[in-house]
């Protein structure tokens, strides 16, 4: 573990302290998602300024969701990053996510595709993987190739990456090249031991992922594929990368997804980041870990689309 990781996880870590409170934050059905929301997005504001050089934005509507392209210098759309954006399915947005994203584009050269989906808990499910299969249907019928895309996502738009690759299965539509998830949160249920066994170590907020499991559920069977990617038939898949920390109560949905896809005959390359955190190869830049995860991603998506 790098110098710069381990004050990195230390400032992440103790934040609540930097913010002079005593107590970690913890969430609960009093815990404020507009707030939460406005947070996000005033965290991105201030880093819009760190855009690489020569990329360019090019904002649209996509079936009445706003819509982001993103594309490095050199690149165009004949090949595409899919990518479906995180923050347990009640948050999330091109705006604060646009710096994180832009390093994938810029790290692979590759031309980036992102959507809103709409949040619970004001949509619950089916809501985000209906918006993200419409954007999928929407890219191939403007003529890109199946096998000129590659789906990503990273936490909850990880499970919705996965999901998405379930529903298009089953919906009988053509299977991109392959997927990246990045901390994918693949069971609902909460059920792996990873979420006791990293409750101490993990940087998010203590009943997080219950109050967002809870509003994206609904009224609906959280053993549902299409919710929990991990209960699926996963045969058929494309390959996958499935990249996650070891500081992270997700850690099993990622290892366990997994070897489930592993028996299912799936492709599937698992990389576990010791002493890592969520989501750590969208931080690259900030420690050498976190760079030498998200050139691996970019090296298994530029196999995929066979880019030399």
């Amino acid at each position: 573990m790098s110098i710069q990781s381990e004050l990195l996880y230390f400032m992440m870590k103790n934040r609540h302290l930097f913010r002079l409170r005593l107590k970690q934050e913890t969430w609960d059905e009093n815990t404020s998602i507009p707030a939460f929301r406005t947070l996000c997005e005033e965290s991105n504001r201030k880093m819009e300024d760190k855009l690489p050089a020569g990329l360019k934005v090019e904002a649209f509507k996509l079936a009445e969701m706003n819509a982001e392209w993103l594309i490095p210098a050199g690149a165009n759309k004949n090949k595409v990053i899919f990518y479906t954006i995180g923050g347990g399915y009640i948050s999330g947005t091109c705006n604060d996510h646009r710096t994180l994203v832009a390093k994938v584009a810029q790290a692979s050269g590759i031309t980036v595709l992102m959507f809103d989906h709409r949040l619970a808990p004001e949509n619950p499910y089916p809501a985000a993987l209906d918006d993200s299969v419409t954007a999928y249907r929407w890219l191939l019928e403007q003529g890109t190739l199946p096998e000129n895309i590659v789906i990503m996502g990273e936490s909850a738009g990880g499970g919705l990456c996965l999901a998405t690759l379930l529903a298009v299965r089953d919906q009988g539509l053509p299977l991109p090249a392959g997927a990246v998830a990045l901390s994918p949160w693949t069971d609902l249920t909460l059920s792996g031991e990873s979420y006791r066994t990293r409750a101490r170590v993990c940087i998010s907020p203590p009943g997080m992922s219950q109050v967002c499991s809870k509003y994206y559920i609904g009224e609906h069977d959280a053993t549902d594929p299409w919710i929990s990617p991990l209960y699926g038939d996963l045969r058929g898949l494309p390959p996958l990368f499935i990249n996650v920390g070891d500081y992270e109560t997700m850690r099993d949905d990622s290892v366990r997804f997994a070897a489930k896809a592993k028996t299912a005959g799936v492709d599937t390359t698992l990389v576990v980041g010791e002493k890592m955190i969520h989501c750590y190869p969208l931080m690259a830049g900030m420690f050498p870990e976190a760079t030498q995860a998200l050139n691996e991603v970019c090296r298994f998506i530029r196999k995929q689309l066979q880019i030399v």
